[in-house]
């Protein structure tokens, strides 16, 4: 049984997307997905040190924080550095400091060794882009440096951004402006940390082959987007005018409030004949001028007791100018007991026979 319960919500005053002077580019909300503006979003690019969101991810999940790292002569590489020494020791929670702020390239290499030996840290880093849907990523190494087979686009970083953002500590280190290393003081490369409102993050990159590449995120009254721009000359003004845009001609609206009532749905067999049902969780999407979203409920026709609160039973479906955009589980607001089953005449006065 599908019903109707959500008409029209109220949206920002539409605006010209703005232009880039980038091969590639994107700006997404970071929580639904929508991509709200871009150009050649899946075409395959070199990303030079942006590449390092995915080696900072994948060391998380393969690392601990605390542990001790010895520095080898073969992880000093080429190009930005945190000017790693060999013998000296750091934690790994130091050099993900090294690898994110100064982009250093040393720090790539100490911490993919570390985790699981260069090699297999890589593959670790392939498998991580796939699992998150990335079909336009193949890397090569974790540095970002240029090399054959190493490329993504500009929309699998900007998924890859959206995700890393859900991690405290990789959002705390993108965050972090400066931050002292022994006697290092690493300087974030980002410069919109200071100079553009909301922004918390990510990350740079630069070499010959790629240019200029750069993935940020910036929140603004609950509306995280991230923008994306590969191989831009004017990427830190480019940036600044995507989420301009992004902020001026997108809201972001809930559509589903979780907790609250929605519909009855009749009950058979309970204490009660009908339960009250509401959302199991909140869904928020950001819509522009003339948008419209809809929910509308889908439920079985009938429930039978006994019922648990939360328990789910059927679901909301959010969509959009005919499309879906999400599913959203409908929970019994409240339990409802089985009735006790009365007993005939017969069986009050013989009992149960057979």
């Amino acid at each position: 049984m599908v019903c109707s319960l959500l008409g029209c919500v109220d949206c920002a005053a539409a605006q010209s997307a703005p232009q880039t002077g980038a091969e590639a580019f994107i700006l997404m909300d970071a929580g639904s997905g929508r991509v709200l503006t871009g150009k050649n979003t899946e075409r395959e690019l070199a990303i030079a040190s942006t590449t390092k969101i995915m080696t900072a991810l994948v060391a998380l999940e393969t690392g601990n924080l605390s542990d001790k790292v010895t520095v080898k002569q073969n992880h000093l590489k080429e190009g930005s550095s945190m000017y790693l020494r060999a013998g000296e020791v750091l934690t790994l929670e130091e050099l993900l400091y090294g690898l994110l702020l100064p982009s250093g390239n040393d720090a790539a290499e100490c911490i993919a060794d570390h985790c699981s030996g260069v090699e297999r840290f890589v593959a670790r880093m392939n498998e991580k882009a796939a699992a998150l849907g990335m079909t336009h990523t193949s890397f090569a190494n974790p540095s970002g440096l240029d090399a054959q087979g190493h490329y993504s686009c500009a929309l699998d970083m900007a998924r890859l951004a959206a995700y890393a953002m859900r991690e405290p500590t990789f959002a705390r280190i993108a965050a972090t402006r400066t931050a002292a290393v022994g006697e290092r003081m690493l300087g974030n490369h980002n410069k919109l940390l200071a100079s553009l409102e909301g922004c918390t993050g990510l990350k740079t990159g630069y070499t010959d082959n790629a240019g200029r590449t750069l993935v940020t995120c910036c929140e603004r009254d609950g509306m995280r987007l991230i923008a994306v721009t590969l191989n831009d000359r004017s990427d830190w003004a480019d940036h600044a005018a995507l989420y301009e845009y992004g902020f001026a001609a997108f809201a972001r609206k809930r559509a589903v409030a979780r907790g609250e009532e929605y519909t009855l749905a009749p009950v058979r067999g309970g204490t009660q004949t009908s339960v009250s049902l509401a959302a199991g969780e909140s869904f928020f999407y950001p819509v522009t001028a003339g948008e419209e979203l809809l929910v509308s409920a889908r439920l079985p026709e009938e429930l039978t007791a006994p019922l648990a609160a939360g328990q789910a039973v059927g679901e909301l479906i959010v969509s959009m100018d005919g499309e879906e955009l999400a599913r959203v589980p409908l929970v019994c607001a409240e339990p409802v007991a089985a009735a006790e089953k009365t007993q005939s005449l017969f069986e009050r006065l013989f009992g149960r026979t057979g």
